[in-house]
């Protein structure tokens, strides 16, 4: 019996040696995932087509790296499921990378810096917040960031605010502010403005970029930015693409691609086309 064990356990292992060592995944085809609902990170045109900031960048990323890139429609809220479950390769949707996020996918370097702020309407009591047209930084640890918390804090106070679910602003806004506002969530920031226009919700709260593209449109002339800008490690790491862990080469490729697109000035490039100001993040090369 005990022969039998060991034979079979030689056998086991002999044969385990002869079978080649996995090779890593030949990338050809790299398929995006993204809202196509977030301008001017991302957006889809009326001939279905994307468009946007994110879309300009993967091209040339794709281009860098030598792979053909394909896009996803995908609800923000299903991301992260999706990208685990394979139905993309990568998600390019102004994810903000975090500690959290990090516990489920990984990140490359990032490929732009992160500020938000607060809309209202021109209407309202709320677009007299101090501060508006400046930028501060917030660390994230509430005494450190009191003055400005506690400024929003008296400026909010009773008020009902929307936000995007499962963004980082969702997070911060209930950590520092539940107490004293009611807390609205939406699948889209698309959908929180409506209420806003709407006089459902107060103020919303989300991505500079997004409302320096939204505001100057005539269904948007009604809403104002109030408040400072706010960026910082209050947010995150920057924003950056997303991957599966098993996924390290293609990570890595696309953090070598972002590297380079840093250095050479195409990311300040396409920031400036679709943001009108430079959300390039520090050069890590």
């Amino acid at each position: 019996m005990k022969k039998t064990l060991i034979s079979t356990a030689i056998l086991a292992l002999a044969t385990l040696m002869s079978v080649p060592a996995a090779q890593a995944k030949e990338w050809k085809t790299v398929t995006i995932g993204l809202e196509g609902a977030y301008e001017p990170w991302n957006l889809t045109k009326p001939d279905g087509t994307m468009d946007g900031f994110e879309v300009d960048l993967a091209k040339d990323l794709c281009g860098r790296i030598k792979v053909e890139c394909k896009y996803i429609a995908q609800d923000w809220d299903g991301m992260i499921p999706g990208l685990n479950a394979g139905k993309f390769d990568v998600i390019m949707d102004g994810m903000s990378i975090t500690a959290e996020r990090k516990k489920q996918i990984d990140f490359s370097r990032p490929y732009a810096g992160e500020r938000a702020g607060f809309a209202t309407l021109k209407s309202s009591d709320l677009a007299k917040i101090p501060g508006k047209g400046t930028i501060v930084t917030l660390s994230g640890d509430a005494t450190k960031d009191k003055a400005t918390l506690d400024t929003l804090r008296e400026a909010l106070k009773g008020k009902s605010v929307g936000v995007q679910v499962a963004t980082n602003y969702a997070e911060w806004l209930a950590k520092n502010f539940k107490d004293v506002i009611t807390v609205t969530e939406y699948k889209t920031v698309g959908e929180a403005d409506l209420d806003l226009a709407a006089g459902r919700v107060d103020a919303t709260v989300g991505d500079i970029t997004f409302y320096a593209s939204v505001l100057p449109k005539p269904d948007h002339s009604e809403m104002t930015l109030t408040g400072p800008e706010i960026t910082g490690p209050v947010w995150s790491e920057g924003i950056g693409p997303a991957f599966r862990k098993s996924d390290t080469d293609l990570r890595d490729m696309f953090d070598k691609a972002i590297g380079e697109a840093q250095a050479d000035g195409t990311i300040k490039k396409l920031s400036l086309k679709w943001f009108k100001i430079d959300m390039s993040p520090e050069n890590k090369s």
